[in-house]
């Protein structure tokens, strides 16, 4: 497969649609949570402000609505949109408008997709795809994605009669909202600690849990003329309260496709990580045909279950700007200044604490004290790819 997505997207009627001729980008720093962290919105301006340069474009801040900016508007939000008629209303209409993505249903853009349901019978938000569990069972890591409590223990003692179990909230993103449970005991108490209607709401992921794992990232971004195709692996650092949590990512990125990404010397498990993913990628856009996204990202864990098993399978995805954002744009800002550049290593990287030093020539993304996880440091760097 060469491109995870067509050279033109096409609109609710079928017909393509052109590229808008954008004149300015803007942020959107809202999350279905409510608003994103500073350091996240200072982060994503930063990124929004880069690509309206990729672009051609002006900088216009957060977007404002009702206000006439003159041209169409590309879009930077902080999360996954969910397709509606505020979305619609903006001029968001195919992935040539945003930097990111729009999906149907607000589950889409969650970790319960990843799996499939206990049974037949069990329940499932509106909207729910039943194939698409089938389609990415080969490329996902056993588990299941459950929406009451009942459920969520017979899927769990499942899996327990395998190994240890990881039970994961859908939308905790760096590490967090997740745990790993080794008894039905253990099981009982953390399902019970979640109320009932959180269930009904959001569901819970248990899956199959690795020792002695290594997180990839493949992906690709699409920002008008510049493609960019990528795999790298994550970092962990700990935050303030001494937890792991994602510390960045370090990308390997071609300009072009995954033809171009394949045709690199790659090891069999950064092979293995890259068709999943594009396994993945296949059957979200069959299953949610209103899904369109022109950023993605998919996480691939592997490592070795409690039978000693070696294990590789995709955890998430993110149609949405991420941690490895900052080295996405890395890139493409080189194959921009260089049109004969056909690989470049790009990193970004996350530090909790006021020991952080900001390498010469990197970009800083932000540096201070943030009201939700403390003091932090967000940077990204690139460099050339040795092809030795």
């Amino acid at each position: 497969m060469n491109r995870l997505h067509p050279e033109r997207d096409t609109g609710r009627s079928g017909q393509a649609l052109p590229e808008a001729m954008h004149k300015v980008v803007a942020t959107m720093p809202e999350k279905a949570d409510g608003m994103a962290a500073g350091h996240e919105i200072a982060t994503h301006a930063e990124v929004a402000r880069r690509i309206a340069v990729l672009k051609g474009c002006d900088f216009a801040g957060e977007f404002e609505s009702g206000r006439n900016y003159g041209a169409p508007v590309y879009f930077l939000p902080s999360d996954t949109l969910i397709d509606c008629e505020r979305i619609q209303d903006a001029g968001i209409r195919c992935e040539h408008d945003l930097f990111g993505g729009v999906v149907p249903h607000a589950f889409v853009a969650t970790k319960t997709i990843t799996h499939m349901l206990p049974g037949p019978l069990s329940p499932a938000p509106e909207g729910w795809s039943p194939g698409f569990g089938s389609k990415v069972q080969e490329v996902v890591l056993p588990g299941y994605s459950a929406f009451n409590l009942h459920d969520a223990r017979d899927a769990g003692s499942r899996l327990l009669a395998r190994g240890a179990v990881r039970l994961k909230k859908p939308s905790g993103v760096g590490g967090l909202g997740q745990w790993v449970v080794r008894t039905v005991h253990e099981l009982d108490d953390l399902l019970h600690s979640i109320q009932p209607e959180e269930f009904e709401r959001d569901g819970v992921v248990l899956e199959c849990n690795l020792s002695k794992v290594v997180t990839l990232s493949v992906g690709q971004v699409n920002i008008g003329r510049h493609l960019a195709t990528y795999h790298g692996e994550q970092r962990l650092t700990r935050n303030h309260r001494g937890e792991e949590v994602y510390g960045g990512s370090d990308l390997t990125v071609v300009r072009g496709g995954f033809e171009e990404l394949l045709a690199l010397t790659l090891e069999p498990d950064v092979r293995t990580a890259i068709s999943q993913a594009c396994t993945y990628h296949a059957a979200a856009m069959s299953c949610f045909p209103k899904l369109f996204a022109s950023r993605s990202n998919y996480d691939i864990a592997q490592g070795v279950d409690d039978g000693g098993k070696w294990r590789s399978g995709v955890l998430e995805q993110s149609w949405r700007v991420g941690g490895a954002s900052g080295a996405e744009v890395a890139a493409l800002e080189a194959f921009d200044a260089d049109p004969s550049l056909q690989a470049v290593k790009a990193s970004t990287f996350e530090f909790y604490g006021h020991e952080a030093q900001v390498p010469a020539g990197a970009v800083l993304y932000f540096q201070g004290d943030d009201e939700r996880v403390g003091r932090i440091t967000k940077y990204a760097i690139s460099k050339a790819y040795d092809h030795s």
